[in-house]
C-alpha cells in the first residue's frame, strides 16, 4: 500500500533558550503540539554534529543527498529556482543588490532590503556579454538575484566578490585553482562586477531612489559559484512523484535539482508576509497529482537573522495554522527545520533541530510538545538529515528490502 506525505521545512526554526525558553516553547501552537503528541519525535543534525548547515546543503541532506557528493554551489540552486534552464558547464552565482560608495566600500549589503524593485533593475543587464561569455542576470526576491555565466572554458573554482561584511571594499574574485579556466572566469566576474556598478548607477529607478533619500542598489555582489550537472531524481531513486511549494528561489532550486516539480503559488514569497493559507491550499491540491510534497517556510529564518524574538514567536504561531490545515489530509505529515538560527546569534548554528513524523502506524512516543527540549526525548532519537528521507520513504511504502 502506497501512502502520500507532506514535508514542512521551517527555515532556521531551531533556537536556543532565551530566559529559559526557546521561541518554540514560548509560542502558542496547539496544532503543532498535537502533531507531536500523536506522532514520533526526535532531534536532527541536518548534516552532522558540530557542522553549521547552509540552507542549500541542509535541504539536500534532508532530501537524502550527501552534500559532500552532490552539492554544486549555492548559485546553481538559485538559478534553477529562478527559472533559468541551466546547461552543463554554466557557472552560477548567488547575488545581492548592494550599496557602495565612490570607493566601492560597502554601505549596505542588501541595499536597504529591496521589495519589488529588483525586477526593474534587472532590465539593466539585458543582453550583457563579457568578452565571449554571456552574462544572464535575474532578480529573485527582495535584494537577491542570480547570475549565470555561459560560455566555453569556464570554471566554478573562483572566489566571491561579496566580503559578507559592511564598511569594507568589495572583493576581487581570484582563481582557486591554477588553470586557465579559473583565471578566465574570475576575470569575467570582476569585469561584470565593474559593469554592474556602472549600469545600476545609471538606472533611472536608482536615481529616483536617491532623490527619495533611499539607498541606491548600485552594484551586484556575487558568491557561491557553482557549475551545473544533472543528478538522479527522487523518482529515479524511490519511484514517487514529488512537488515543491516555496517562495524563495534557493529552495525551489534545490527541489528542482532532485527532480521535484515546482508549483507557483500567488502570494508565496520568502518574506514574513508570505501567504501561508495559499501554500496550504496548494500543497493539499498537489496531493491529487503527486505522492510527496515539500513545503518551505522562510520567515522563521528572516526574523532570526534580524534578532527579532517576538517576530519569531509570531511566525511559529502562523505556521501552526498552516499545520492545522495540512493535518486535515489523511497523509504522513513531517515537520522540521533545515538548521537552527538562534535569535541571540542572528546566524546559523550547529544546534540540532526538532523533527516529528505524524501518520498511521508510527510508534507514538511520550512527547507532548514540539520544541528543542521535548523532542530530545522522542522515539526517533537523534538522527542525521540523510536518515530522514529513508524513514519517510519507508512509511510511504516505497522502501526496498535489503537481502532476501
Amino acid at each position: 500500500m502506497k501512502e502520500k506525505a507532506i514535508l514542512i521545512i521551517c527555515d532556521g526554526m531551531g533556537d536556543r533558550p532565551i530566559k529559559g525558553k526557546t521561541p518554540l516553547q514560548m509560542a502558542k501552537k496547539p496544532n503543532i503540539d498535537k502533531l507531536a503528541e500523536n506522532g514520533i519525535c526526535g532531534m536532527m543534525h541536518t548534516i552532522a554534529p558540530g557542522v553549521i548547515p547552509g540552507s542549500d546543503a541542509g535541504h539536500l541532506s534532508i532530501f537524502g543527498y550527501e552534500p559532500n557528493l552532490y552539492y554544486e554551489g549555492r548559485g546553481v540552486y538559485e538559478a534553477l529556482g529562478a527559472g533559468i534552464e541551466l546547461k552543463r558547464g554554466d557557472v552560477a552565482f548567488r547575488c545581492n543588490f548592494a550599496t557602495v560608495d565612490g570607493n566601492l566600500k560597502i554601505i549596505d549589503r542588501r541595499a536597504g532590503r529591496l521589495k519589488d524593485e529588483g525586477k526593474e533593475l534587472e532590465k539593466s543587464f539585458a543582453g550583457v556579454k563579457i568578452d565571449d561569455v554571456e552574462a544572464i542576470f535575474k532578480s529573485t526576491t527582495e535584494h537577491r538575484g542570480v547570475l549565470v555565466l555561459r560560455g566555453a572554458g569556464l570554471s566554478s573554482k573562483i572566489s566571491d566578490t561579496d566580503p559578507h561584511a559592511e564598511n569594507v571594499k568589495i572583493l576581487e574574485s581570484k582563481p582557486l585553482e591554477e588553470n586557465k579556466e579559473a583565471r578566465k572566469t574570475s576575470e569575467i566576474l570582476n569585469k561584470f562586477t565593474s559593469l554592474s556598478h556602472k549600469l545600476l548607477s545609471e538606472n533611472q529607478l536608482n536615481k529616483m531612489r536617491e532623490k527619495q533619500g533611499k539607498l541606491q542598489a548600485n552594484i551586484l555582489l556575487a558568491r557561491g559559484a557553482g557549475a551545473y550537472k544533472k543528478i538522479e531524481s527522487l523518482y529515479e531513486r524511490h519511484g514517487f512523484r514529488s512537488a515543491c511549494v516555496a517562495g524563495g528561489a534557493l529552495y525551489k532550486g534545490v527541489a528542482k535539482a532532485v527532480g521535484m516539480d515546482v508549483i507557483y503559488v500567488k502570494g508565496a514569497n520568502a518574506r514574513v508576509d508570505t501567504d501561508l493559507n495559499a501554500k496550504a491550499r496548494a500543497a493539499r491540491d498537489a496531493l491529487k497529482k503527486y505522492d510527496f510534497v515539500f513545503v518551505h517556510v522562510k520567515g522563521t529564518d528572516n526574523v532570526s537573522h534580524d534578532g527579532d524574538l517576538n517576530g519569531k514567536v509570531k511566525m511559529i504561531e502562523r505556521i501552526d495554522k498552516l499545520v492545522g490545515e495540512l493535518m486535515k489530509s489523511d497523509i504522513y505529515l513531517i515537520l522540521t527545520g533545515d538548521h537552527s538560527t538562534p535569535v541571540g546569534l542572528k546566524a546559523h548554528s550547529a544546534d540540532p533541530v526538532p523533527v516529528v513524523i505524524h501518520g498511521k502506524g508510527v510508534r507514538v512516543d511520550d512527547v507532548k510538545k514540539f520544541d528543542e527540549i521535548s523532542c530530545a526525548r522522542g522515539g526517533l532519537g537523534h538522527i542525521r538529515g540523510l536518515e530522514l528521507m529513508p524513514i519517510i520513504v519507508g512509511f510511504m511504502g516505497y522502501a526496498k528490502m535489503h537481502g532476501s
